[in-house]
């Protein structure tokens, strides 16, 4: 019976004897060359050319990472103490105030100023500034002038509003109240607004498989990876990196996470019911309840510009949280920024981080220099940096450069913990990860197939699946800075 060698480099012979065409051809144009005598010189280990690749760190640094048994975690964040309003008017000749932000989107039906107390209004443009008193109540009982969405108010000292506040947008807080001797107190009472937020969990999935005829493969090129495999099965190599490949995805799905349009209920996959919303990731959240800062520095020479810059960025957390100690992750470009201008602030020369706080590392300024930051102390904060390489990294962040990097307080918040059943203190950074007594989601890793010592199909090859389920908890966001190009 004839048959048709399909392979032309492999011609059969009718007796067993040695000869060119019966062997696997090494010399032709397939590249391959070892039909020359001489052994090469041969470096079995790859050359790490990108050195350490993975990207991962930036959250466990500054987060932390706990259990929820739930499809939604949710939180209620404090409302400011104080009383005001902004975009409010005032007619000539006229006591009647119109209070501004009240009864629009995402605002209070009515503005919560009581007969008797008293109010600073400022038109923010011209500066000007007047006190004034708002009608006491009667017997108890506000003024009928005293609606939702309007007071009657009365200037200490003048007999009529500034002429400045006449047809410009003014600005109103209650400091006090004043009442006359023998008269009753304020009507009504004030109650606290309620905030919440809310995110959800995602799950994130990957899988390597080989077939077991290459798991028995042995190379010439001994693989070595950031976790420490080693050895000369090509497959180890792949399997680690698919493996540091999803640890990054871990953090990178939380920092650039999104919510679908919640319009349309998620993204349908293929008609099917189960929609995919998404997540709402840290650039997300700074974008939406946050602050950004857009183009540090500007343009400027270098460190000329930063210092504006940057007090500026701290007025605006003077307005906010004013939280003492924040860190720092910025790209190349921006980290260098703030280096000149920490130069120009020390005349010129280096910086000393002598006079930096470390609070934040047990006040041990080599243990803040071991995790990379150099300190430094502005105002009354103090300010941890380090450059962020998922920012500078080629193939991810670095090919975009919209982002330049973000500022993280590193204070805490106290919250009753369902799981310990007791009040814990967390970062206002962190991760919550589906766990429960039956299945713990929060980095799950197995063996499928008949290879590699899983026994669970016919399947002639080993896949190894990789599975998490988790979202991040951007709280107090508002404390959060993000500079964008």
């Amino acid at each position: 019976m004839a048959f048709t060698v399909t392979n032309a480099g492999i011609a059969p012979h009718a007796n067993k004897v040695l000869l060119e065409s019966n062997y696997l051809n090494f010399a032709d144009d397939s590249g391959n060359d070892f039909a020359q005598q001489y052994l090469p010189e041969l470096y079995e280990q790859e050359v790490e050319r990108f050195g350490n690749r993975t990207l991962s760190g930036f959250l466990r640094m500054v987060g932390a990472e706990m259990p929820m048994t739930s499809d939604q975690v949710i939180w209620s964040e404090q409302n400011r103490l104080h009383i005001s309003y902004q975009g409010c008017t005032v007619s000539t000749g006229d006591a009647t105030m119109t209070i501004g932000g009240v009864g629009g989107a995402g605002e209070p039906a009515a503005h919560v100023i009581r007969g008797g107390q008293t109010i600073v209004v400022s038109e923010p443009i011209s500066n000007t500034t007047c006190k004034a008193l708002v009608i006491p109540p009667v017997n108890g009982v506000d003024s009928a002038l005293i609606t939702a969405t309007q007071l009657e108010a009365y200037p200490y000292g003048l007999a009529d509003w500034p002429t400045a506040f006449f047809g410009a947008d003014l600005n109103i807080f209650v400091y006090g109240a004043e009442f006359a001797k023998g008269t009753q107190g304020l009507d009504g009472a004030v109650d606290p607004g309620f905030t919440q937020f809310n995110n959800k969990p995602i799950i994130i999935k990957d899988k390597y498989e080989i077939s077991g005829s290459d798991t028995a493969q042995i190379g010439w090129v001994e693989v070595a990876t950031e976790d420490g495999t080693s050895g000369y099965l090509w497959y180890l190599k792949a399997e680690s990196e698919t493996r540091l490949r999803f640890e990054d995805y871990l953090e990178m799905a939380m920092v650039e996470g999104e919510l679908s349009v919640a319009a349309t209920g998620g993204i349908s996959v293929d008609n099917s019911t189960t929609n995919i919303g998404g997540t709402q990731g840290l650039f997300a959240a700074l974008e939406t309840r946050g602050n950004v800062w857009q183009g540090f520095a500007g343009a400027a020479a270098p460190g000329a510009g930063a210092l504006a810059d940057f007090d500026a960025v701290l007025a605006q957390l003077d307005s906010q949280g004013a939280i003492e100690e924040n860190m720092l992750f910025l790209d190349r470009a921006t980290a260098l920024d703030f280096d000149d201008m920490i130069a120009a602030m020390a005349g010129g020369g280096y910086a000393s981080t002598q006079s930096a706080s470390y609070g934040l590392f047990n006040n041990s300024g080599e243990m803040a220099l071991n995790f990379g930051f150099s300190g430094f102390r502005r105002g009354s904060y103090d300010f941890y940096k380090t450059d962020w390489k998922y920012l500078n990294d080629a193939s991810t962040r670095g090919m975009v450069n919209n982002i330049q990097g973000v500022m993280v307080p590193a204070g805490t918040s106290t919250v009753y913990d369902q799981m310990l059943g007791q009040n814990i203190r967390r970062p206002f950074l962190h991760v919550r990860y589906r766990a429960s007594q039956a299945d713990d989601r929060r980095y799950k890793s197995w063996l499928t197939g008949s290879v590699g010592g899983a026994y669970t199909s016919d399947l002639d090859a080993m896949e190894v699946h990789f599975l998490s389920e988790r979202c991040l908890c951007v709280q107090a966001a508002n404390n959060f800075v993000e500079f964008i190009a």
